[in-house]
């Protein structure tokens, strides 16, 4: 998915959560400017993740954030790449050490606007975040990388127990 593609998308994206509404106009105002997938784009930039759900659609794969100390889907900055998707995909596998996933639609799954907070070489800024769908085996060995503490599957039932953002719990509603 391309930014012409992309743009495309979410112009006719279509959504019963308000929130996401509210982003597209900031979003599509952002893909106007032709440097929005690089990190160093500031006051905010394109960014990609994965939401990864097993076939029953019972459990999610999180990682927990070692920077952001949360856990949250793989995900993270597209570094010059417009092909959002792909982005999505190579965070997923960085991420999770996974391999195989089914992509369930190339059409973004959902999109957020949230803030970073300030670190010490990098002020804060806001992640466009176009998320998609993948399916993956639970059965798969995983691994955690250096940008998280953990990596695990996680029953859709106790989502709330780790992360209680509505970003996140509207990725899940959007299961059922």
């Amino acid at each position: 998915m391309d930014r012409i593609t992309l743009v495309k998308e979410l112009s006719n994206y279509q959504t019963s959560f308000q929130e996401e509404n509210d982003f597209i106009s900031r979003f599509l105002t952002l893909l106007s400017e032709s440097n929005c997938f690089e990190r160093t784009h500031l006051p905010g930039h394109i960014t990609g993740s994965a939401w990864i759900v097993d076939a029953a659609r019972k459990n999610v794969l999180l990682v927990h954030h070692a920077k952001l100390n949360k856990w949250v889907q793989p995900g993270g900055h597209a570094d010059g790449d417009e092909h959002i998707l792909r982005v999505a995909l190579k965070e997923a596998e960085e991420e999770t050490g996974l391999k195989e996933f089914i992509v369930i639609t190339n059409k973004p799954y959902d999109v957020d606007i949230h803030l970073i907070p300030k670190r010490k070489d990098f002020p804060e800024h806001y992640h466009y975040d176009v998320r998609f769908l993948l399916e993956a085996n639970p059965n798969d060995k995983i691994q955690v990388s250096e940008e998280s503490h953990d990596v695990k599957w996680v029953s859709l039932d106790h989502l709330e127990k780790y992360n209680q953002e509505r970003s996140v719990l509207r990725m899940k509603d959007k299961l059922f």
